[in-house]
């Protein structure tokens, strides 16, 4: 039988990886179909999206605004920042004031990450100073004074200490105080729209089921995941997962949709993103 191939983009780290630990193994039936799985940081595979390249992805709900013509959320494989999310470090606590005068390394400006970022500093990426950084060298940046801060996502959010650097701000948790305990919605994945919506939803419950199959064989999962898990022991790695994958990521709920509205919505209100778009997920 003929097997239609989908391509597959997500991030090399152990969360995305645990995720799709299933489908990457195929340890579950998808008939008629294979994925081939193409590992990229976020910001490339966000730009991919504006282009239409991947069937299925992750990308930033930033990016969401700039794709949701093109591609529908599916309502599993969110990360979203419960009480914690991206971080602003540098070598000494600066205040929101100081930071908006320093250089800031950033991951990426379709990051979700950088958008929180102009929210917090109430301020349009044009009005401050910042570099993009690959997400995995912003602590190098900071270190060679390329950056005074660097926005860290990522497992960077655990091993930041081991930089000897301190925390000037957590965007999560400042989200969750300004918007009633909400948490910070990160990422998503998203399926192109020129997918039959029965194949949306076919390909949508694989997804979920690779993502429950993860966490109710979590010990393999986590091994897995290792591979994908930069200057982290196993322990640290299964901390880092349980922090992005978990309820959330099975179903947003209301919640989490409410997040989304309200974090898209206050940057659309803001001038910071061409559209406030509808949430379309598949159903």
């Amino acid at each position: 039988m003929n097997e239609r191939l989908l391509t597959l983009g997500h991030s090399p780290d152990p969360d995305d990886a645990f995720m799709f630990y299933a489908l990457a193994k195929e340890l579950l039936p998808t008939p008629g179909f294979r994925f081939q799985h193409i590992l990229q940081d976020i910001q490339t595979l966000n730009e991919r999206a504006t282009r239409g390249e991947l069937d299925i992805t992750a990308i930033s709900i930033h990016a969401y605004a700039y794709v949701c013509d093109q591609y529908a959320l599916l309502p599993s494989g969110a990360s979203m920042g419960d009480g914690y999310g991206p971080m602003l470090v540098a070598r000494q606590h600066l205040s929101r004031e100081e930071i908006a005068r320093r250089r800031i390394a950033v991951p990426g400006v379709m990051t979700s990450a950088f958008l929180a970022l102009q929210l917090w500093l109430e301020r349009p990426a044009r009005e401050f100073n910042h570099v993009v950084v690959p997400f995995d060298q912003i602590f190098a940046a900071v270190r060679r004074g390329e950056a005074d801060v660097g926005l860290i996502i990522h497992e960077g959010q655990l091993t930041y200490q081991n930089e000897g650097l301190v925390v000037c701000e957590d965007l999560g948790a400042w989200w969750g105080r300004q918007q009633d305990g909400l948490p910070l919605p990160l990422g998503g994945n998203v399926i192109h729209k020129r997918f039959a919506p029965a194949d949306r939803k076919r390909i949508s419950d694989w997804l979920t089921a690779s993502i429950r199959y993860s966490l109710e064989h979590r010990p393999e999962a986590v091994e897995y995941a290792l591979q994908f898990a930069r200057d982290m022991g196993r322990a640290l790695a299964d901390r880092f997962v349980g922090m992005y994958v978990n309820h959330w990521t099975l179903d947003y709920g209301e919640r989490g949709r409410e997040s989304i509205r309200r974090f898209l919505g206050l940057a659309f209100e803001r001038g910071l993103i061409p559209r406030a778009p509808e949430l379309e997920f598949v159903t």
